[in-house]
């Protein structure tokens, strides 16, 4: 994953931070004071504020990811631990001795009254029921990357997010960083011309893919409940190949590499050319079942005209899958990262950058040199934690709620879909109004899913 990229100096530098953080919230049409929490009402938290006007927090899914989550609004009051598994995240346990502990979500809804904003960060099959009963309540939520396990589930939560009037926030840090800025910045100077054309590749999978199911029925541990963490998911018994990491080479529980890197990689692009919906999608990959998602893919969108934007090409590889290499790049080069890389095609030049902060780079070299870099014009953000919070306070937008994250989800996992289609032999037309492949209705199935009994949006 990328590095999120926070200034050295405001980290040493209290000052010079909530300086960065206001003028952030200004210079983005927040409200005027940074530190300022209006009433409760105003924005649907239905929480009474501390009298230091800390927020209190409650976290879903306290191991991986989610010990990081915590971390990163640990400034607020973290007031409840909520995860299916008694031996995941003990080091937030132990770091916040003062929270309640839960295993259902449901039951710390119920019981938290004074919850301001839910931190999510379980897997993908679960974040939208329980992004979607936080903000039923009210409540603020940072929702993990990527923000839902079906393209309906993201429609819907932009829809919530909007009705409920709350604040909310996808975990794609990248887009808080420095890169993802200079890209918006550099395509809107023009430094290679119009872009058309786009490639990214990753290194993911690195769970296993291209599996059966598994034919031996283990015990579970007795610190899980295995029946909350399916939550919504089909019955199948407990096997350590889904929980706890390599669920997300599962269809019924992740996204695959797409919904893992795109959620970043995507991400850019979408943002620096403003993308949108695509008109098609298309995908080919080696074999696969319906158990585990294929361990190579390759898909292609193809986006329309945006005002005075050519139509764009966006091209997407992983398991091991590359672009061709850049005529520009000089031998011996490597082409992104060890994680992968992004490769943008304008009409005056071409940019490349890697997945992990390696920095954003026209090629060849000579071009980056010879490069007039164009001032500073998008405000730098505090984090992507901090965005979130301050936009709480000051009853704004962060930059990837829901109502940009949601569309950016449905992009990535379109391209889902096409995998599971391509033995059709045809190209996917996509009508985001109807909501619909118009040239193959049977596709529309795969949109949604069908939900364990009680646990539907």
């Amino acid at each position: 994953m990328p590095k999120e990229n926070p200034d050295s100096d405001s980290m040493n530098n209290p000052t010079k931070n909530e300086i960065s953080r206001r003028d952030f919230i200004q210079k983005t049409g927040m409200a005027a004071a940074a530190f300022t929490i209006l009433p409760g009402h105003l924005f649907g938290s239905q929480a009474a504020k501390l009298p230091s006007n800390t927020l209190n927090m409650a976290i879903v899914g306290i191991g991986g990811k989610g010990q990081s989550d915590a971390d990163g609004v640990s400034m607020e009051n973290i007031v409840a631990l909520c995860d299916v598994d008694d031996e995941m995240g003990i080091p937030v346990r132990l770091k916040y001795p003062n929270a309640k502990i839960y295993k259902d979500y449901r039951v710390m809804l119920e019981k938290e009254k004074n919850l301001d904003a839910v931190v999510i960060a379980t897997p993908d099959h679960t974040h939208a029921t329980i992004s979607m009963a936080a903000m039923q309540l009210g409540k603020h939520v940072y929702c993990q990357k990527p923000l839902t396990h079906t393209v309906y589930e993201a429609r819907r939560l932009a829809e919530a997010a909007k009705e409920y009037n709350v604040v909310t926030q996808m975990g794609n840090q990248g887009h808080a960083g420095e890169e993802s800025r200079l890209i918006v910045e550099w395509i809107e100077d023009g430094a290679i011309g119009d872009v058309y054309e786009v490639h990214i590749w990753t290194n993911r999978p690195i769970w296993p893919q291209g599996i059966p199911r598994p034919d031996t029925i283990p015990s579970c541990p007795e610190t899980l409940d295995w029946n909350l963490w399916l939550g919504p998911a089909p019955n199948r018994p407990y096997h350590p190949c889904y929980h706890p990491f390599n669920w997300r080479g599962w269809w019924d529980f992740g996204t695959g590499a797409l919904g893992d890197m795109g959620a970043h990689f995507i991400d850019q692009p979408f943002w620096a050319l403003g993308l949108g919906h695509p008109t098609t999608v298309q995908a080919s990959s080696t074999k696969f079942n319906n158990e585990t998602y294929p361990v190579s893919s390759m898909v292609t969108y193809h986006f329309p005209e945006r005002k005075n934007k050519p139509a764009v090409k966006l091209v997407w590889y992983d398991g091991g899958l590359m672009p061709p290499r850049p005529e520009e790049l000089e031998p011996g080069r490597k082409m992104g990262d060890s994680g992968g890389g992004v490769l943008y095609i304008g009409t005056k030049g071409k940019m490349m950058h890697g997945t992990y902060g390696t920095g954003v780079r026209l090629i060849p070299e000579t071009a980056m040199q010879n490069y007039v870099r164009p001032q500073k014009t998008i405000p730098r953000s505090p984090g992507i934690y901090l965005e979130w919070i301050d936009a709480i306070k000051n009853n704004t937008r962060s930059t990837t709620d829901f109502s940009y994250s949601g569309k950016l989800t449905e992009v990535m996992l379109l391209g889902n879909i096409a995998v599971r289609m391509a033995d059709k032999f045809t190209i996917l037309q996509w009508d985001p109004v109807k909501f619909e492949f118009p040239n193959l209705p049977e596709a529309n199935g795969l949109l949604t899913k069908q939900y364990s009994t009680g646990w539907s949006l």
